[in-house]
């Protein structure tokens, strides 16, 4: 260990990863390319920010799942108007040195992933203002302009839709997983570099790497290092 400072179109992804080098880097999105959190931050509209806490702590502690404390959590928030919730969305910043990493990790032609159980509304942001090549997570259902449920395409096990997409590729393409809670644990079973970003311990014990400064900086940094190691290198 060291220590350090909704897929749309197949064929797409198949013919991007077939264009590109050896490297998948995936990042959780909320608390790794978000500094902050969606729910917490709409619930503090509608004065639920303890109900919300309450909930994510249960998981936290494994007395409920993610998918219960998901559906718990929106039914606090149903009601919420489309235009406000988009409006917390965009206000929610990027994790410094963000834009600066992904030139980093692009000269080093990385397939650059964003994996959430959170909701498009704020992941498309992320994507498009940072240049990922794909992004997977949830979406928000609205009607009338009113909050009243969610589509579920990401679950508490994240590698599945990595799996799903990216087929047999994903076996032969050297991975990294940078990630924050205990709930992003199994994209470490998948990765051959297990980075922990200012993370939960359960997630320090388990990781390669642990980066304990909000720096995105320090993640390209480090991948750099095991690249120019030759500690990542599979069949392209």
């Amino acid at each position: 260990m060291v220590l350090v400072g909704g897929f749309k179109c197949v064929k797409y992804i198949w013919s991007s990863l077939k264009r590109c080098s050896s490297l998948i880097v995936v990042f959780d999105v909320e608390g790794v390319l978000v500094d902050g959190e969606l729910l917490p931050s709409l619930a503090k509209l509608v004065n639920k920010e303890e109900e919300v806490r309450r909930v994510t702590l249960a998981g936290i502690r494994g007395e409920i799942n993610w998918e219960e404390g998901l559906q718990q959590r929106l039914n606090l928030l149903k009601g919420l108007k489309r235009s406000d919730c988009l409006k917390v969305a965009q206000s929610l910043p990027l994790m410094r040195g963000g834009k600066r990493m992904v030139d980093s990790l692009r000269k080093m032609k990385s397939i650059l992933v964003g994996v959430s159980g959170g909701f498009s509304i704020l992941t498309e942001r992320v994507k498009a203002e940072l240049g990922l090549d794909h992004v997977f997570s949830n979406e928000l259902v609205f009607h009338c302009d009113e909050l009243i449920g969610y589509g579920l395409l990401v679950n508490s096990n994240k590698t599945l839709i990595l799996q799903t997409a990216f087929g047999d590729l994903l076996k032969r393409k050297a991975k990294i997983a940078v990630v924050d809670g205990a709930n992003d644990l199994d994209l470490f079973k998948i990765a051959d570099l297990k980075i922990a970003f200012n993370a939960q311990p359960v997630v320090k014990e388990k990781a390669d790497v642990i980066i304990d400064e909000k720096n995105l900086l320090e993640v390209s940094k480090t991948i750099a290092e095991y690249v120019e190691s030759n500690r990542l290198k599979k069949e392209l």
